[in-house]
């Protein structure tokens, strides 16, 4: 059975109502036009929906029945445009984000913590990935709204890649492997001590091996860590040698630069996101607080 709309819904505010003219004031209607609509549903459903007295619109049983579950939908569906009227305002909704330990730590805590203080109505929800996870769910596409990860990426013809910042990372040791601090070291020599690095399937070990290869040299660490906040742990244990971007030494004192002589080429912060795929207001506004955040 196919009934219009526009009858349920001048049935739903004559019943709210108990008043034509009140509900006609509140659709913008007139009341020959609801009491056309209200019959014509009448007619559609077989049986009287409305008793008419003297003091206005009074539901029938059958009406009763049918504004039970009526009053739900009208309900729900206000619900609905007060929530997205909301959400346009920045005033509630919800934006995903894939992060790279690298990338939220480099840059995406301060601008989260900015952005929960301009709108804390918006619920925030983080997924920590690899780079090549967090570009994985972008193309499947699953929830997250836009991935803030480091370089190297994988290119790909469904996703848009903007860089925001530059990540400058430094070969660190323990004071127990004091021969490498205070003077100028080949990156040849660090291969007579234990290297510790992320795990075979990241990207930060294909740049690292990269790097390596470009001066001719291979690159096979003794310690696979499962984070990048286990590294600086393990270096500051004595256990090797490690690689980690400046922002992470902030807080280990404990902790040694090496002053290599081959520079360790630049690494970028970038967001990442689905072509064609449009943005919440909230995912707007969070990605136009990213790429501020390089200036």
């Amino acid at each position: 059975m196919y009934i219009s709309y526009d009858y349920y819904r001048i049935f739903y505010y004559v019943a709210k109502y108990g008043n034509l003219s009140q509900a006609a004031k509140q659709l913008l209607n007139n009341q020959p036009n609801m009491t056309r609509a209200i019959k014509n549903l009448e007619g559609e459903l077989g049986c009287p929906l409305f008793l008419r007295t003297n003091r206005g619109m009074k539901l029938t049983p059958e009406g009763e029945r049918l504004y039970a579950h009526v009053r739900i939908a009208f309900e729900h569906i206000e619900a609905g445009e007060a929530e997205i009227t909301e959400s346009r305002t920045l005033q509630t909704g919800t934006v995903c984000v894939a992060a790279s330990e690298v990338a939220l730590r480099c840059l995406l805590l301060p601008v989260l913590k900015e952005f929960r203080l301009l709108h804390p109505g918006i619920h925030i929800r983080i997924s920590n990935h690899s780079t090549p996870q967090a570009i994985a769910a972008l193309k499947e596409g699953t929830a997250d709204n836009i991935a803030v990860v480091t370089t190297p990426t994988a290119p790909s013809a469904s996703l848009t890649e903007t860089p925001v910042r530059p990540i400058h990372e430094y070969a660190v040791c323990s004071p127990f492997f004091r021969t490498l601090t205070n003077r100028q070291v080949k990156l040849e020599e660090l291969l007579e001590f234990p290297l510790i690095s992320l795990g075979a399937d990241t990207k930060s070990f294909e740049f690292y091996s990269g790097f390596f290869a470009a001066h001719g040299l291979p690159y096979h660490p003794d310690i696979e860590a499962f984070t990048a906040d286990q590294i600086l742990p393990m270096v500051e244990a004595d256990l090797g040698i490690g690689f980690v971007p400046e922002e992470f030494l902030e807080k280990w004192s404990n902790v040694c630069r090496i002053d290599l002589e081959e520079k360790i080429p630049e690494r970028n912060v970038v967001v990442i996101k689905r072509k064609g795929q449009p943005l919440s207001v909230a995912a707007k506004e969070l990605e136009k607080m990213i790429l501020a955040a390089e200036k």
